[in-house]
C-alpha cells in the first residue's frame, strides 16, 4: 500500500488468496484492505495515538439517513456527552480532495450539524470547524486534539 502523509503504524495484515486483509482493532474484525481502508485505519490510529481521541468514542462506517437514503460516515467521533462531534470522510490516496468531497461531507452533516469535519485521502488533509449559524467552513491549521474540540 501507498505511503501516506501520516505516521507509519503497525497493522496486522493477512493474505487470503488474492486478497489482503487488515485487522480493524476498533471493530475487532478483519477487513479487505482497500486503499480507502488503508487511509481509514491510519486516520483512526492518528486520532487515538497522536491526538488523544478515546477509542470508545470513535465509530466507523456509521449509518446516516439523508433524504430517505442510507449513507455511511467513515469515521464519527462522539463527545463525552455521547453526541456526535467530529466526522471524517476518507478517500483512497489516488482520489483528489475536490469541492465534490466537501459537498459530500457537508450533505452528510445536514442531519447531524456537527461542529467539526475532516476530509482526507491520506496525503492531503483538511479539517474545519463549522460555523453552523453562518454555514461556513473555518479551516484549521492542524487536526485538533480531542480535548480542544468544542461544540
Amino acid at each position: 500500500m501507498k505511503k501516506l502523509n501520516l505516521p507509519a503504524y503497525e497493522f496486522k495484515l493477512k493474505q487470503e488468496g488474492k486478497k489482503t486483509k487488515i485487522f480493524d482493532a476498533l471493530r475487532k474484525k478483519e477487513l479487505v484492505l482497500t486503499p480507502e481502508e488503508w487511509v481509514r485505519q491510519h486516520v483512526v490510529k492518528f486520532l487515538i495515538e497522536e491526538r488523544d481521541f478515546p477509542k470508545g468514542l470513535i465509530g466507523l462506517e456509521k449509518s446516516l439517513k439523508l433524504n430517505g437514503l442510507t449513507k455511511r460516515a467513515d469515521i464519527l467521533v462522539y463527545g463525552k456527552n455521547a453526541k456526535p462531534l467530529f466526522m471524517v470522510e476518507c478517500k483512497a490516496p489516488e482520489i483528489k480532495i475536490t469541492q465534490a468531497v466537501f459537498d459530500q461531507i457537508s450533505r452528510y452533516n445536514i442531519s447531524l450539524n456537527l461542529p467539526y469535519l475532516m476530509v482526507t485521502n491520506g496525503l492531503t488533509h483538511f479539517c474545519a470547524k463549522i460555523d453552523l449559524i453562518n454555514n461556513k467552513f473555518n479551516f484549521l491549521k492542524e487536526i485538533p486534539y480531542f480535548e480542544e474540540l468544542t461544540s
